[in-house]
């Protein structure tokens, strides 16, 4: 019987240490600067989109929100998210609580202007300052800056 409790007291240790963030593991990873691409559709349910969005919120659980600057930039079929956010109270709060995080949101004003997007009435919390020129430039400047490319 004491070999059984020893056990799981060992056990329970093991999953503790797996489950319970450390802040040694954040420190293990240094500073970071991300850029995120979505440029897809969010499928059935925005499927990828919130996909991508819990990888990002993954990232910065890992890394902490002091050691990472994540940037996500939207064009072609990926400002979909924004257009279905604006009806989605659920992806509107996962994109609130991101933004809060300090994760910026850049769109490509080639797609607003080739699709007649207007940003201020047809997307979910687009500003002025948020669209780039040009997606694919902006992402191509970015890792020139010093930015890891994630495609999720």
């Amino acid at each position: 019987m004491i070999h059984f409790i020893r056990l799981a007291a060992v056990i329970g240790l093991a999953v503790a240490l797996f489950v319970t963030p450390d802040a040694s593991f954040a420190e293990g990873y240094g500073k970071q600067k991300v850029v995120y691409h979505i440029n897809y559709l969010g499928g059935e349910n925005d499927k990828a989109y919130r996909g991508a969005m819990r990888n990002i919120q993954n990232h910065i659980n890992a890394v902490g929100v002091e050691n990472v600057d994540i940037k996500v930039v939207l064009h072609g079929n990926g400002v979909s998210m924004l257009k279905s956010a604006k009806a989605d109270d659920t992806l509107q709060t996962v994109i609130g609580g991101l933004k809060s995080q300090n994760v910026t949101f850049n769109v490509c004003n080639n797609t607003l202007v080739g699709r007649k997007i207007d940003y201020s009435n047809d997307l979910y919390d687009v500003w002025e300052d948020d669209i780039v020129p040009s997606g694919v430039a902006e992402l191509s400047k970015l890792q020139q800056e010093g930015y890891t490319y994630i495609k999720p």
